[in-house]
Parts: structure tokens; C-alpha cells; sequence
């Protein structure tokens, strides 16, 4: 996707929605990895789109239409910051939002910090962005690397694996959620042994040659946190090659349809999965948005959707609750703010920030020849974060 075309059709799309209004918009700042991960950036534009139609639909926000003013961000984090400048400076935005790559939302998490602009990253899950790199203007919507790992190391503690092997893409969150993962197993089973640990270049794997590395060391389990396109080539690879076979998997994110879908029938059955069953969960929440969703869009959501609609909700929400539209009451605001998502009520935490939004889970399995998920369960946010002692001395401010 061009950036100038992009650019161009978001305009256009937002158009028709704040033509009703008499008083100028209130503008959102919105940046993301359009271009390079679009599995995953297009669904969470739609659900941004919903969640601000609904909002002007109601009547705007304190009067005003709100508006979305996106950019595409190229995964590169000096793109991104190139456009939150021209975003804050000359597109005149409240606040900013977005980001999937965990460097490109630091990069835009700093650039808040100078500039004291309230950022709500909706997707870059690395820790140090609400601990330690955490600040006064940066919120998080979607569960961190540490909660993710700790909600999948309850689950592989209960395996008789002993001998574990991880593999992860070498940035910055690969070796967070790595570290999170190894820590919390550790503490709960001394009995485990990290025998491999491979991390390639995102993008770039070359899945034969790390397969076989792992298998060297003979490990009985692997935790795995490589995304697509990484993802399905280290499956089809392990697939071709019956590698699986006889060891558990646990694996962060395969179990949302962002990653499942390009699969289609090769899904891992069995493995051990945070992920967004869409078609299986019956909570009134879930079921009106996915109501909503298929009428507007006619396609079911994935687990994008669910972070651009909540990030929208969110920043209208924390300038209703403000009355106010300048950085510091929207950023008053958001800290303790309660919103109501597709998974239920979250919680913006006043310690650091971090939304309590959850994640499901369970294990892949196929239905219907396409990859989804069994025996899942709603694992609460605010159940996998540590203690507050344990926060203040992540997040150095406090």
C-alpha cells in the first residue's frame, strides 16, 4: 500500500463520518506498520473505523466530531517518528496512537515523552514501554509481553517437560517476552533446563537450518514466539519435516486469526496458544461487536480489530472523562480509566499505565480445515502482573 494512496483513502473515509458537525473535529494521530504487516494493521484500521463511527454517530465527544489522521509507519521507527511530527506540528492531533513493531512503539513512546503528547500504543507489547521506559504520557491497550508470558508459563508448568528450547525474532520484543517467559517457568518449576535458544533475524528465518539447531540439543518442549511470515515458514518447515512431533509447543499470539488464517489447514494442532477464538466466544460484550463488525465490514474481526476498536473507545472515553482536550487532562484522564472492550471492562492502570485487557487461552485446533482454538479459556490481565513493589522498581519515576 502506497503511502500517498493510503493517505489519500484514509482521508476520503473520514470524510462522510464528521460531515454532520459543525464544530471543527477533534483529531487522532495514528501510526502503524500498514505496509509491512497489513495481516494485522488493516483489520485494526477497521476496527479503529467502527469504534469511530459509533462514537460520532452517538454525537462526537463533548460536541465535537472525532477524527482519525493515519499514517504508515513502514516498520521502521525513524518513519515513525517522522510522521508523529508532522502528526503533533502540523496535522494538530490530541493525542497519538497505534504502533505493532515493540521498537517503533518505543521510538513513538519517546517522542511523546519530549513532546508531552499522550500516546496509547495499541499493539507494541514490550514491557519496558510502560515500565522501564514507562512515562507520564504512554498508555498501553493490548496484554504486555510479561503478561502474555506469564498466562502461557501457568500453562507449561503443568506439562512434564523438562528440557526447553526457545525460538524468537531478534528485537526487542523476542527477547523481552524470552526473558518473561524463562523467568516465570523457572520460578514455578526448578526442575526445568534451557537447553537452545534461537533468535532470528525478523523476517528473514531460515527455518531448516533453526530447526535443526533446536533439534540438536533434543529439547521436550519448545516456546516459540516468532511471528508471521517468520511463523509460517518455521511451521510448514516443522510440518514437512514431522519435527513436532512428540514435543509441546507453547506459543505466544498463533492462536489469533491475524497468524492462524494464512495456515489454513496446516495450523499446529495441540500447541499451546494465547490468541482470539472470534467465533467461539458467546460474552453479550463479544457478540455485539462481532455483530457490528461483520454488518459493517462483511468479514469477521481479528484480533487487530479488537485493539483498534478498544484504542479509539479509549481516547474518547479519557476526553469525555477530562471534559478537556489539551495533553495533561487527557493524560489525567487516562490513568485509572475503565473502558468497556470486546472482552469486557479494562482497566488503564494508575501504577504504569498498562490496560488489564486479557487474552484467551487454549490450544489450536481445525475446524472446518481452518486453524482456531479448543479448550480455551479468558485469562484477566490484571491476574498476570506483578506485584506493585515489583513495578515501582521496574519503572524507574516511581
Amino acid at each position: 500500500m502506497k503511502f500517498a494512496a493510503f493517505g489519500i483513502a484514509t482521508a476520503l473515509q473520514f470524510a462522510a463520518t464528521v460531515s454532520g458537525f459543525a464544530a471543527d473535529p477533534i483529531r487522532i494521530g495514528d501510526i502503524n506498520s500498514y505496509s509491512a504487516i497489513p495481516a494485522f494493521t488493516i483489520p485494526y484500521r477497521n476496527g479503529a473505523t467502527l469504534a469511530l463511527e459509533e462514537i460520532n454517530a452517538a454525537g462526537g465527544v463533548l460536541g465535537r466530531p472525532l477524527e482519525l489522521v493515519s499514517r504508515d509507519d513502514n516498520g521502521k521507527p525513524e518513519d515513525a517518528l517522522r510522521a508523529a511530527n508532522d502528526l503533533v506540528f502540523n496535522q494538530k492531533v490530541v493525542a497519538l496512537s497505534g504502533t505493532f513493531f515493540s521498537n517503533v512503539g518505543l521510538a513513538v513512546s519517546d517522542f511523546a515523552k519530549t513532546n508531552k503528547v499522550p500516546f496509547l500504543a495499541a499493539e507494541a507489547l514490550s514491557d519496558a514501554l510502560t515500565w522501564q521506559q514507562g512515562h507520564r504520557y504512554a498508555f498501553r491497550v493490548r496484554s504486555s509481553t510479561y503478561m502474555q508470558a506469564a498466562m502461557l508459563a501457568e500453562e507449561a508448568a503443568k506439562l512434564p517437560a523438562k528440557r526447553w528450547a526457545v525460538i524468537a525474532p531478534n528485537y526487542e520484543f523476542g527477547h523481552a517476552v524470552v526473558n518473561a517467559f524463562k523467568k516465570l517457568l523457572s520460578e514455578k518449576r526448578s526442575d526445568v533446563e534451557w537447553v537452545s535458544e534461537q533468535f532470528p533475524t525478523q523476517g528473514k528465518i531460515d527455518a531448516g537450518a533453526t530447526l535443526q539447531a533446536i533439534g540438536a540439543a533434543n529439547p521436550d518442549a519448545i516456546f516459540n514466539a516468532m511471528v508471521l511470515p517468520d511463523l509460517v515458514r518455521l511451521v510448514r518447515e516443522g510440518n514437512d519435516r514431522d519435527f513436532f512431533k512428540g514435543k509441546a509447543i507453547v506459543s505466544v499470539m498463533t492462536g489469533q486469526p491475524d497468524f492462524l488464517d494464512p495456515l489454513k489447514d496446516e495450523a499446529p494442532v495441540g500447541w499451546i496458544v494465547t490468541g482470539y477464538p472470534w467465533g467461539e466466544i458467546t460474552t453479550p460484550e463479544h457478540t455485539a461487536f462481532l455483530a457490528a463488525y461483520r454488518k459493517r465490514f462483511n468479514d469477521y474481526p481479528r484480533a487487530g480489530s479488537v485493539s483498534g476498536y478498544t484504542t479509539i473507545k479509549a481516547l474518547a472515553a479519557a476526553m469525555v472523562r477530562a471534559g478537556k482536550t489539551d495533553s495533561e487532562s487527557i493524560v489525567d484522564a487516562m490513568s485509572g480509566l475503565d473502558v468497556e472492550s470486546p472482552f469486557g471492562k479494562v482497566t488503564f492502570r494508575s501504577i504504569d499505565h498498562q490496560s488489564t485487557m486479557g487474552m484467551y487461552v487454549g490450544r489450536i485446533a481445525l475446524k472446518n480445515g481452518v486453524g482456531t482454538m479448543s479448550d480455551f479459556h479468558y485469562a484477566d490481565g490484571a491476574k498476570y502482573l506483578p506485584p506493585d513493589d515489583e513495578v515501582r522498581r521496574l519503572r524507574p519515576q516511581n
